[in-house]
């Protein structure tokens, strides 16, 4: 029963520390170093207590080892999904279309957007939009985008800074 516990432990243990590494990254590529440093403390803290703890056992290593593996998997992906739910940030969104009337649809949705004359393939004319959204809008966006444009091509880019503009 105390290898089934350790286990466990060790398990739900690595998922809070890959969890609190991943949002760390995020949010130190975001250019907060001070919070990802504090977070990055913790996140080293409870790392070092576990695997204190894991080393430290006479139990079996495999299954020890399985564990600390399976802990840091999922860590990774609910650390992913935390970060999408709670780590607020802009993307740059740009569409590369034949149909210059989308640009007055988007902006009935409340989107600011620029437009700018573009020469495509083989000198065809066609318009780049440039719209600037918080990460939470983007799958509401790129429905609009794909209702309004089945072939518009789509780029889509994480923005570290924005200055001035128009934000509905």
């Amino acid at each position: 029963m105390d290898i089934l516990f350790l286990c466990l432990k060790i398990f739900f243990v690595r998922i809070i520390d890959v969890s609190l590494g991943t949002a760390r990254t995020i949010i130190m590529v975001k250019g907060k170093g001070f919070i990802a440093s504090l977070i990055g403390f913790i996140e080293v803290f409870v790392w070092f207590m576990i695997v204190r703890e894991a080393l430290n056992t006479q139990e079996s290593g495999i299954l020890i080892a399985i564990s600390y593996s399976l802990g840091f998997a999922v860590g990774t992906f609910v650390g992913s999904i935390l970060s999408d739910k709670f780590i607020e940030g802009n993307l740059g969104v740009e569409v590369i279309t034949e149909k210059k009337e989308i640009a007055n649809a988007i902006r009935k949705n409340n989107y600011a957007v620029s437009v700018v004359d573009v020469n495509g393939q083989d000198d065809i004319k066609k318009y780049m939009l440039i719209i600037e959204i918080k990460n939470k809008k983007l799958d509401e966006l790129k429905k609009l985008i794909e209702e309004l444009d089945k072939n518009a091509f789509i780029m889509i880019s994480e923005t570290k800074l924005v200055q001035n503009g128009y934000f509905k």
